[in-house]
This record gives structure tokens, C-alpha cells and sequence, in this order.
């Protein structure tokens, strides 16, 4: 009889991994799945502007975190994007992508793991690339490297 019980338990794991990962590949099947643009908090904290889109014509280099507000590093990094963002007024763009709410992004991004922090300088060009919680130290001092921040 316990050999029957462990054999159900493995199939009931088996099964509710499948569902969940079938869950996680049809966004139809979300509620939250009606169609939106990703948006960002500009660096004043203010409207929402499109990531992932042209180039910010501020001329600033840009902070990109791609995420999703539901998964806990991700939650975790919220408060160190509100710290960059205070910081870093008027020298840097913040800005997070959603990839479970817009999985476009993520192609769009190159980004396989969440969350990945990228660095864009002020043409545009990609400096750097983090996966990861990562905390605001490690970035200020990434920040403050040759060629990102003037």
C-alpha cells in the first residue's frame, strides 16, 4: 500500500509541474494576460514611458531591469531601482521591463533568466549585463567605471 501512495504522490508532483509550466507558456490562460506595453518610471519618478523600444531621446545612458513584478528577486530589486532612480536623476534612465506580462521583451532583450539587469551607455551600446538579484553598491560601482557615467 505505501509503494501505491509514493507512486501517487510522484504522478500528482509530475502532473502539477506540467500544469504549471503549461500555465506559465499560454498567456491566454492568465487573467492578467490583455495585451499592454511594458512601462518604466522615468528617472523623475513621473510618467510611464515604452521599453524596449528607440533609444530614450533624453541622451542619457540607460538602467534596464527585465523582470516581472510577480517573481520575488525581482520584488526584491524594486527598491534598489526606486534608490537608482533618486540617485541618479537626471544622469541615468530607469527603467523595468515586465516578461511575463510582455514576453516580446525578453527576446527583444536577449534575457533567458529573470531578473538581468543591462547597462546602456549614452549612444545606446550595451556595457554590461547582470543576472540576478544585485545590490546597490555593486551597481554604483559599475555605474562609476569609465565610459557609463560622466
Amino acid at each position: 500500500m505505501s509503494g501505491r501512495r509514493n507512486m501517487f504522490i510522484v504522478l500528482a508532483v509530475i502532473l502539477a509541474v506540467l500544469l504549471v509550466l503549461a500555465y506559465r507558456d499560454n498567456p491566454s490562460a492568465r487573467q492578467d494576460s490583455e495585451p499592454e506595453v511594458a512601462a518604466a518610471v522615468d528617472d523623475a519618478g513621473g510618467d510611464a514611458s515604452v521599453v524596449g523600444g528607440e533609444e530614450p531621446a533624453d541622451g542619457l545612458p540607460r538602467f534596464v531591469e527585465v523582470g516581472a513584478d510577480s517573481c520575488v528577486p525581482c520584488k526584491m530589486m524594486q527598491p534598489v531601482l526606486d534608490e537608482l532612480r533618486s540617485d541618479y536623476a537626471g544622469e541615468l534612465t530607469v527603467e523595468f521591463a515586465d516578461v511575463w506580462k510582455n514576453p516580446e521583451l525578453g527576446d527583444r532583450y536577449g534575457v533567458r533568466t529573470i531578473p538581468t539587469q543591462i547597462i546602456y551607455d549614452a549612444e545606446g551600446n550595451e556595457v554590461f549585463r547582470h543576472t540576478g538579484f544585485w545590490a546597490k553598491e555593486d551597481i554604483d560601482a559599475k555605474l562609476k567605471e569609465p565610459g557609463i557615467i560622466e
